[in-house]
């Protein structure tokens, strides 16, 4: 097997464990980690629509998991208590 082929066997791998991820962040960093392997693995083949692809999957992950955990601290917490005004 070919070092391309264990990187993008490694990128499957790695893909696939972001489907067992219960938090957001977690997921999209994995996300980000396994589109960064298919990244390198286009590089490798030189095939630009696998490079592209990814450069917007791993960009799109990390900007959505640097987000969570901002707009996460904006929204008060429900603590399930009836507010006084209702």
């Amino acid at each position: 097997m070919s070092g391309p082929d264990l990187v993008g066997w490694a990128a499957t791998a790695l893909f696939a464990v972001s489907y067992f991820c219960r938090e957001q962040r977690t997921l999209r960093l994995i996300q980000a980690a396994a589109a960064l392997l298919w990244l390198t693995y286009g590089v490798a083949l030189h095939a630009a629509p696998v490079i592209v692809a990814n450069v917007i999957v791993a960009c799109l992950a990390l900007w959505s998991a640097w987000q969570l955990p901002r707009s996460e601290a904006r929204e008060p917490a429900d603590s399930g208590a009836v507010s006084p005004t209702s």
